[in-house]
């Protein structure tokens, strides 16, 4: 038998994958709290128990979605040795993990509508844009692209990748020509 917090824990993870699921398929606007606890098999009683209101469930399921986003790059990049090819296939796989469409509402389109954009630029922050700050770092070492300061050139490159994983969303955008035109700009930043 499950202990009371085996039990609490199993709860907020069901509510978390629920709504997942809700905000994926409908966005966050259109779904309400009774859909959720109706879908999770729990009251809206657990419910406020785990999260103070709608949002702050929204922010625990985009926490989620930006740490699975981030393994699936850290994967990639790790099965590489050279910190070119590891930066580069990071790059292309963040693309390619973002034009997933639940990614892409959950990640890129609700999460700055519900938490503001500060809020959300503070997670992507803590999350992603952390990281690419930390291989454009190793890379300025290597004196594999020029000496410049790391804090704007990671904010170019992120806001870059993010607007092309919305423009895919929207339009009838190739995945392989954007794929293309993004390594091609990351080669320009490579040192002759």
């Amino acid at each position: 038998m499950a202990s009371r917090a085996e039990q609490r824990e199993q709860t907020r993870r069901t509510l978390v994958r629920e709504s997942r699921q809700l905000f994926a398929a409908k966005g966050y606007a259109a779904v309400g709290l009774s859909e959720i606890v109706r879908a999770a098999g729990v009251t809206k009683g657990a419910l406020y128990h785990h999260f103070e209101s709608k949002a702050e469930l929204f922010r625990a399921v985009l926490e989620e979605v930006q740490r699975e986003v981030g393994e699936t790059v850290a994967a990639t990049a790790d099965a590489h040795e050279d910190p070119w090819e590891q930066f580069t296939a990071g790059c292309q796989a963040f693309l390619t993990a973002s034009t997933d469409p639940d990614i892409q509402r959950i990640m890129l389109i609700d999460g700055p509508a519900v938490l503001g954009w500060n809020g959300w630029r503070a997670m992507d922050e803590a999350s992603s844009a952390r990281h690419l700050a930390e291989a454009l770092a190793t890379l300025i070492e290597a004196d594999l692209i020029a000496r410049q300061p790391v804090a704007p050139l990671a904010h170019l490159l992120s806001g870059a990748m993010n607007e092309v994983a919305l423009w895919l969303a929207s339009s009838p955008g190739d995945l392989d020509d954007t794929r293309a035109a993004l390594a091609q700009m990351l080669d320009a930043l490579r040192k002759d």
